[in-house]
This record gives structure tokens, C-alpha cells and sequence, in this order.
């Protein structure tokens, strides 16, 4: 048996046997016949989980924590759409794309960077906090994002950049032109380098120093990344002030709250490393308070490149951030897979503290930056550049400037495998723009721009991103060139043909969101390591309540014969176990919820198992059944929308329902 995804086990999207997904709000590459409020599909009838119907009673008792069970879809909105012919993408051009994201099943959408700035940081050199850069659109637009957004049941969190602000900040330029300017004491200044020895300089490509000596202002200014981002001095009860009224603009607008940058360095003091300072969660925990009170449901979300057990602290008691990125499990899931072990994994995992109830993880496997190194050894790091990154231009600073596909060798296999991991691993997932439908990167364009191309939606002109005209010399105003070569290329690879091809990349990933919506237990979980008889296995059980998912993945590109051992508890949970009992017909069985393929468990509570390369399986052990009990088969959980209902506090309260599409899904083949 195999629990590959094959064709005829994804339900598909089909109009008359033709698969197709209707894209609405301005997309006019794909137009079908039916209906808005019915999808029709051969097979037995279930409900679209993707549609998140707020009439819905949440199964969760505290709508609050939506965030738990949330799939995130971050967006570069400069490289998604634009239907304006600037070369440019636009807020505009990406409300008019919302369908295809609701179509994948994602419940958040992530906003990089979108207000005023030089770009010398793709956006995280901020000119104006409260507006947007005219490139991207204006307020307005923005609004019309966030209510067609909360239309579809769905939220938006954007970046927010406390830690710096570009040096075309009007505060810095008046803070540079006395020292008795207002705004001076807005930023840290030094008469010479001799302050904060002890802190590292994070961009060591580029960057010889933490400080920078303005001849303007006559004094040196402190900076934690590039010399053109001045650090804001938090020792400042102005500067707080400030930040705190930014998220209120935002807040106010409707907004779901932000993925907080650079969190770890907003306060310095000499003779420490300058990061993770009592003060700075003293100001993190009084932005929690602010949410909190005035804005419930909204959530902020750390960005701390750090072990887990040092991200920890910023979950606090509950009162600091709702979520954490948990970045040293990204490298550890490329390192098994090449290592074709588990060991990496299973180590991080074991570091990994308990946080919170009201807490979660994020985890994800590529991401606007590099995939970073820095939280591997330093003969890791060098192992991982040797077979991820053999060219040098694949590498910067400590990390890899790739793509997902290109790093899995374009192999459909390895990519399954790397989203079967993101997805029942501790946390909840983002998926990275493009990612989901294989686009490849261009190691040539600078810096990371090459893992920052304009998204391919179709074979025509300009991959369906710009209407901008090309030019005779085939030259056009886009911003950045278009993946274009033999095997990433716009022609081959887009989402109009990936929407046709119900085996497609986009159909694997949307069928495991749908299977993942369903069980509390991959959002609000627990997480224990299963022992199996070969390191080539990642086995874990996620568990909440009596749902229990047992995930088997094969790390390796060989068949693996191998035994996964059941815990004592879970085995003598499982219905119809008996020791003593050989028959198979009356065997406990193990359903692989995402084929419905079964599995037998023997008596000694042992599963034995014959693996394709890199197959992974789903099993539910909280519907297990004797497999001669016919009369009791397993019927998936019915997951509930995490929408607030109408008149409750949230941001969705006051949107507009959008009505229950019916759906009618194909049945899933056993082998």
C-alpha cells in the first residue's frame, strides 16, 4: 500500500469533468460556468472546509485563539499581481487574487512591508509608519483589501518594524540636524564606536560596524542591520509612545495584528550582547497589554531568530507574543531529508519547551530571507551550503538564497514530503507565495531579490503578473525579471496549469490543509516522538483529547521495510487490542486520513510497515476500529470554522457572511 497522493485520491475541483477553480475579483485567466455558491465534484458529499463558514459555531471555546489552528500565506505584494501596469504589484492586484488563496485554504494572509520607504531593505527601511508606499497603492485600497479579506472569512497580519526606521524617516532627518532637536534622543548616538562592543554585527557580509558616523549630526548613530536603518532608542518614553500609535493605526483600520520584526534588539546595554534584555520584554508585554484591552483577537506574532528555549521568554506567561517563530526546525527538516535520518530532528524537538496554552508556534520552509544557518553548528552549516548551496552565489550571509523546489531538486516527492512535515510538526505553517505551485528562483538578481520574482500565473505575456507592454528589444518596466528558464519558466510553471492538473503541487498542499483543518489535534496538540526500528523513520504522535494522529514519514529515497513501536498508552487505548489475539479480520487498524488506505496494528502493539521512498502517512488512532466492525468505520472529525459570529468582538464581526458553498468531493482510492 501507499499513501502517496496520487491523482485519483485528490478530490479535485471539476466544472463537467473539467478541472478548474473559478477565480473571482478581477482574475480573468479562468472563468468557468458554475455557480458561486456550489462546487460540484464526483463522489460522496462532504463539506469544503476551506470555506470556513462563519455561521459556524467554533469548536475552539476561545474564538481568540484562532491563530492556533491558522494556515499563513505570506505575500511580497510587490511580486504577487498587478492589475494597474506599473510593473509593480499592488494592493489592488492582490484583493483580486484573494479567491486562489481562499481556493488553497488558507486562513491568514501576511503582508511583507507596505509602507513608504527608499527599498534599499525591500520595505524594512521605513519612511512613514501610517501610509502606504505609492508603488503598492494608497489607505484606501488598503481598506478594500481588509474587508474583502474578512469577506472570505479569512484575516491579515502585516510587518511591523519597531527596531529601525530608514534614515529618510523624518524623524531621523530632523534628529541629525541638532543635538537639540526633539527628535534626537529618537535614536542612539555615540561620540565614538567604543559603546556595545559585546553585540554582534548580524549583516557580516556588508556591515563592518554597529555604528555609523553621521557628519551631519557630528556623532556616530547605533544600528543593528544595515548603516541606512538607524535603531529607535526605546530608553525613550517618546519612542513607545510613538509604536504604540502606530498599531492603533493600524488596529483601527482592521487589521489582525503583525509579524513584529527584529524583536530581540530594541534596547542596549554595555557589556551585554544587546539582545533579549529585561527591558525589552517589558515593552513587549506592555504592546501585548495594548491588543489585548482594545483590540481582542488580534495577535502579534515574534520574529526572534533564536533556539527555541531563548524565543521561549517571549511567549512570557501568556502576556507577551500569541506566537513565535521556531526557526532552527526549517534547516533540521532539509538536513533529514538529505541526511535521509531523523536524529536532527528529533533533537530539536527534544529542545523545544513547553509555552503557554495561549501560545503557538510558527514554523515554515522558506521565506523572503534566506534560509538561514545560524541556528546549526558550524560544520552543519558548512555540510548544508556543500549540498544545498554548491555555487556561491546560492549563499548569503549565513543562510541559502533558494527556493523550496529547487532545493528539493524539483523533486515532487521530497516537496510532499517537506509539507507533510510543516504541516504535523509543532506550530502553525506558513507557506511562502509561489511556494505552493513550485515556482524556482534566480541566483543571478542580487541580494535575495532572487527568491523575490514575480509570482506565475499564467503562460502569456509577463506570466499574467503586469499588463506593463514589452518593449521590441523584449524589455518591460517590471520590477524584476521573470523565472523564465527550462524548468522554473513562466510557460511551464503557473497557476493556471497547476489548477488544471488535479495532481498538482497546489492539489497536494490544498488536500492536506483540508485533512489538517479537521483535527484539533495538529493545532492545540501534543507532540511526543515515536520510537521506530530505523532512524530513516520520523514518527510523532500529535494528540488533543481523543484525536490523535500518528505521523510516519520515510526520510529516505529508498523503500524502507521498518517497524513503528506504539506507546503503551496509545495502544491500550486502541479499540479491539487484545495481546493475545492473532486474527486479522479482528486486528486494530490504523486509517491514513489522507488516502484512507488502512493499516494493520499487531498484537504486540507493532506497525509494520513497507514505505516508498519518501512516503508519509496521516494514521488516526482516535477512531480506531477491529477491522471486522465494519458497522463503526471512521468518520472524520468535523472541524469547525474559527470565525467569530456576527456582533462578537473581532474583526470580523461586522463583515459580511459569505453564504456555504456545497461541495461534493471524489471518493479517495485504496491501493
Amino acid at each position: 500500500m501507499t499513501s502517496a497522493l496520487t491523482e485519483n485520491s485528490i478530490p479535485k475541483l471539476t466544472i463537467n469533468n473539467e478541472p478548474e477553480i473559478h477565480l473571482v475579483g478581477g482574475d480573468s485567466t479562468s472563468v468557468s460556468p458554475w455557480e458561486e455558491d456550489e462546487i460540484i465534484i464526483p463522489g460522496g458529499e462532504i463539506l469544503d472546509y476551506s470555506e470556513h463558514d462563519a455561521f459556524e459555531t467554533s469548536i475552539t471555546s476561545n474564538r481568540n485563539m484562532w491563530y492556533k489552528e491558522a494556515v499563513f500565506y505570506e505575500v511580497y505584494v510587490r511580486a504577487f499581481c498587478d492589475l494597474k501596469g506599473t510593473g509593480h504589484g499592488n494592493l489592488t492586484g492582490l484583493t483580486s487574487k484573494l479567491d486562489y488563496l481562499h481556493a488553497l485554504g488558507v486562513d491568514c494572509v501576511w503582508l511583507l512591508p507596505i509602507y513608504p520607504s527608499p527599498l534599499r531593505d525591500d520595505g524594512y527601511d521605513v519612511a512613514d509608519y501610517c501610509d502606504i508606499h505609492p508603488d503598492y497603492g494608497n489607505l484606501e485600497d488598503f481598506k478594500t483589501l481588509v474587508a474583502a479579506v474578512h469577506e472570505r472569512n479569512m484575516k491579515i497580519i502585516a510587518d511591523m518594524i519597531p527596531n529601525h526606521c530608514s534614515d529618510a524617516h523624518k524623524w531621523f532627518q530632523e534628529a541629525r540636524k541638532s543635538r537639540d532637536s526633539p527628535y534626537r534622543d529618537y535614536f542612539v548616538w555615540s561620540d565614538t564606536k567604543d559603546k556595545y562592543k559585546d553585540a554582534r554585527i548580524i549583516f557580516c557580509d556588508t556591515e563592518p560596524s554597529n555604528w555609523t558616523w553621521d557628519e551631519s549630526a557630528g556623532q556616530y548613530f547605533w544600528h543593528r542591520f544595515f548603516a541606512t536603518q538607524p535603531d529607535l532608542n526605546y530608553d525613550n518614553p517618546k519612542v513607545q509612545d510613538e509604536i504604540i500609535g502606530v498599531l492603533k493605526f493600524w488596529l483601527d483600520l482592521g487589521i489582525d495584528g503583525f509579524r513584529v520584526d527584529a524583536v530581540p534588539y530594541l534596547f542596549e546595554r554595555d557589556g551585554t550582547s544587546c539582545e533579549n534584555l529585561p527591558e525589552t520584554h517589558d515593552f513587549l508585554k506592555r504592546m501585548r497589554r495594548f491588543v489585548d484591552t482594545n483590540y481582542p483577537g488580534r495577535i502579534l506574532l515574534a520574529e526572534a531568530c533564536q533556539m527555541p528555549e531563548d524565543v521561549r521568554k517571549y511567549f512570557g506567561d501568556g502576556d507577551e507574543f500569541h506566537m513565535g517563530f521556531h526557526f532552527p526546525v526549517m534547516p533540521r527538516i532539509y538536513m533529514g531529508i538529505k541526511r535521509e535520518e531523523s536524529t536532527c530532528l528529533k533533537e530539536i524537538m527534544e529542545k523545544t519547551p513547553a509555552i503557554p496554552p495561549n501560545c503557538q508556534w510558527v514554523t515554515f520552509l522558506r521565506n523572503h530571507d534566506e534560509l538561514t544557518l545560524e541556528m546549526v553548528t558550524v560544520d552543519e552549516r558548512a555540510w548544508m551550503w556543500e549540498q544545498y548551496a554548491p555555487d556561491l552565489r546560492m549563499r548569503i550571509n549565513m543562510g541559502i538564497r533558494r527556493r523550496l523546489a529547487p532545493l528539493m531538486d524539483n523533486d515532487r516527492r521530497k516537496i510532499d514530503l517537506a509539507y507533510s512535515l510543516l504541516f504535523t510538526l509543532p506550530g502553525s505553517p506558513i507557506i511562502y507565495y509561489g511556494d505552493e505551485i513550485g515556482m524556482g528562483d534566480n541566483i543571478w538578481l542580487n541580494d535575495r531579490h532572487g527568491v523575490r520574482t514575480p509570482m506565475q500565473w499564467d503562460s502569456s505575456c509577463n506570466a499574467g503578473f503586469s499588463p506593463v507592454p514589452i518593449d521590441e528589444k523584449g524589455n518591460s518596466k517590471i520590477y524584476s525579471p521573470i523565472v523564465n528558464d527550462d524548468l522554473y519558466g513562466f510557460e511551464r510553471i503557473n497557476v493556471e496549469a497547476v489548477l488544471k492538473d488535479p495532481s498538482s503541487l497546489f492539489h497536494c498542499i490544498r488536500v492536506m490543509i483540508n485533512r489538517r483543518r479537521k483535527h484539533m489535534a495538529f493545532g492545540h496538540g501534543s507532540f511526543q516522538w515515536v520510537k521506530a526500528s530505523t532512524l530513516k523513520l520520523a514518527c510523532f504522535i500529535r494528540a488533543h483529547g481523543i484525536d490523535r494522529i500518528l505521523a510516519v514519514h520515510n526520510l529516505s529515497k529508498e523503500c524502507v521495510r521498518a517497524s513503528v513501536y506504539l506507546p503503551t498508552n496509545e495502544y491500550s487505548c486502541v479499540n479491539g487490542a487484545d495481546n493475545n489475539n492473532s486474527d486479522s479480520e479482528a486486528a486494530p487498524k490504523l486509517t491514513d486520513i489522507l488516502t484512507e488506505s488502512v493499516y494493520i496494528v499487531s498484537g504486540r502493539g507493532t506497525l509494520d510497515l513497507a514505505l516508498e521512498p519518501y512516503q508519509f502517512l496521516w494514521l488516526n488512532l482516535g477512531e480506531l476500529n477491529s477491522m471486522g466492525d465494519h458497522s463503526n468505520k471512521p468518520v472524520p472529525q468535523r472541524r469547525q470554522s474559527i470565525a467569530p459570529q456576527s456582533g462578537s468582538s473581532g474583526s470580523l464581526a461586522n463583515s459580511r457572511t459569505p453564504e456555504p458553498r456545497r461541495v461534493i468531493m471524489s471518493p479517495i482510492a485504496e491501493e
